[in-house]
């Protein structure tokens, strides 16, 4: 899915509901991934209950290799965005198997 398809299901939905054009739908979606990113590249971790968490990661600077030559070569610390599903997310994503009835403690 790509933005246009995402701003065109979220249209889709609030639009049954409320009076709301694409084009505010759009600007909406937009202004949220704005504020995610600048968020995150200040440092802050913006938490979206039972979606996920977003955050900058510190990565150490590590020794790797050039894939042509093989030669080793030097990879400096950065920081990255991170992405951490939250809850919901990941049962919606893998839903977990009916649980078995608990036999704990008790003999057959």
């Amino acid at each position: 899915m790509n933005k246009a398809e995402l701003v065109d299901a979220v249209f889709s939905r609030a639009h049954s509901t409320n009076n709301v054009t694409k084009k505010q739908v759009e600007a909406i979606i937009s202004a949220t991934v704005e504020e995610i990113m600048e968020a995150v590249a200040k440092g802050e971790k913006v938490t979206l209950v039972g979606f996920g968490a977003f955050e900058p990661r510190e990565r150490k600077a590590r020794e790797g290799r050039n894939p042509k030559t093989k030669e080793k070569m030097q990879i400096p610390a950065t920081r990255v965005p991170a992405f951490s599903a939250g809850k919901l997310f990941k049962e919606k994503v893998a839903p977990v198997a009916a649980s078995e009835p608990e036999t704990k403690g008790k003999k057959k």
